[in-house]
């Protein structure tokens, strides 16, 4: 393991040279790549200098403890504090995933339930804007189809960390959101029971990586471009001109639409932001069996046996059924409280790789 933190420092000394060099930051793009990787390698080199330097202090702790008794406890504190340090250079140490850091994409769709399941993807998409505005990101509604009850068929939101400041490591949009595609089961009385019995229905969560436009390349001649009049509540421009926005990108397929913008324009951009998106995915699916694995295990269909979380109302209990975490404040939770859940995906994650290294 130490053979390769040595290499890493090394690739962190020469990065700072780079960095340090005003020709480097001629090319933007670079300069940013550069920076990211420096970024992320500076918390192992930070550890390791911490690392080696308990190792002299526990050396020159002993010598003074064959002479001085009081020495004793210091030597064996310092060697517990060096078996953390070894502890936090392995978690370190542990491959990211290189989309961490990127913004995202949130799609929630009501599933087997009818009326009940829209609403619960109301409330799902409610628990997410909260937990955004609790940890300081940005959101934007790009797409939402209504139901008549008020919550939502379909609905899409960006989440984005504010100012496109870059996050601490672990903290981006993706590192935290990522967890949370697959199927969420709800059970509780709905509004539209009339005699007071517990309905089980569900939702399905998507969640893709935000694509900038140097992520993917599209070529306007693979792109099929419909325009047709939008449906639902809206300004006057709705139902009356052309302004919703399907694109097809032909050679994979894959569609995305988008109404909710008065003009054509605005439509068509963020349909692209929509489309950019998926193609990465898709590509990121194709590159590496891991991170397809990994989508794979999000909602393909809405089934209720297919769920990775459960609400349960009259017990005010959450249960994540992947890494079997349990928690009895599920108001907390749909008023954005989702930083418990989340953290316990990550550390099964972690661990699961640990385990794998």
């Amino acid at each position: 393991m130490f053979e390769a933190v040595e290499e890493l420092v090394g690739e962190h000394a020469d990065l700072e040279k780079k960095l340090a060099d005003p020709s480097v930051h001629a090319d933007q793009a670079n300069a940013r790549k550069l920076n990211k990787r420096y970024a992320e390698l500076s918390p192992i080199v930070a550890t390791y200098r911490f690392w080696k330097a308990t190792g002299d202090d526990i050396d020159t702790a002993r010598e003074l403890a064959a002479d001085d008794p009081d020495f004793v406890a210091e030597v064996k504190e310092l060697e517990k504090l060096r078996e953390e340090l070894t502890e936090k250079l392995r978690f370190l140490l542990i491959p990211r995933d290189p989309s961490d850091d990127k913004d995202v994409i949130l799609e929630i769709k009501a599933g087997a339930g009818g009326d009940e399941s829209a609403l619960f993807a109301g409330d799902l998409l409610r628990m997410y804007l909260r937990y955004a505005e609790r940890v300081g990101w940005k959101t934007e509604i790009i797409d939402s189809t209504e139901s008549e009850l008020g919550g939502y068929k379909d609905v899409q939101v960006a989440v984005k960390t504010k100012g496109g400041q870059a996050p601490e490591p672990g903290q981006g949009v993706w590192a935290r959101l990522k967890y949370e595609g697959g199927v969420h089961r709800v059970q509780r009385v709905p509004a539209t029971e009339s005699q007071g019995r517990i309905h089980t229905s569900a939702a399905g969560v998507l969640v893709t990586p935000e694509a900038e436009e140097i992520d993917v390349e599209i070529n306007p001649n693979d792109l099929r471009i419909d325009v047709y009049r939008s449906s639902g509540p809206g300004g006057q421009s709705v139902n009356t001109t052309d302004s919703a926005v399907r694109i097809t990108h032909l050679p994979t397929g894959v569609v995305a639409s988008c109404q909710n913008e008065k003009s054509q324009l605005q439509n068509k951009e963020q349909a692209m932001r929509i489309l950019r998106s998926r193609l990465l995915a898709a590509a990121q699916e194709e590159a590496e069996k891991e991170a397809a694995d990994a989508r794979r295990s999000q909602v393909r269909t809405v089934d209720r046996s297919e769920k990775i979380r459960t609400y349960n109302f009259p017990e005010n209990r959450l249960s994540d059924h992947r890494v079997g975490f349990k928690a009895y404040n599920l108001d907390q939770v749909l008023d954005g409280d989702l930083d418990a859940v989340i953290q316990a995906c990550v550390d099964a994650d972690s661990a699961a790789k640990l385990a794998a290294a």
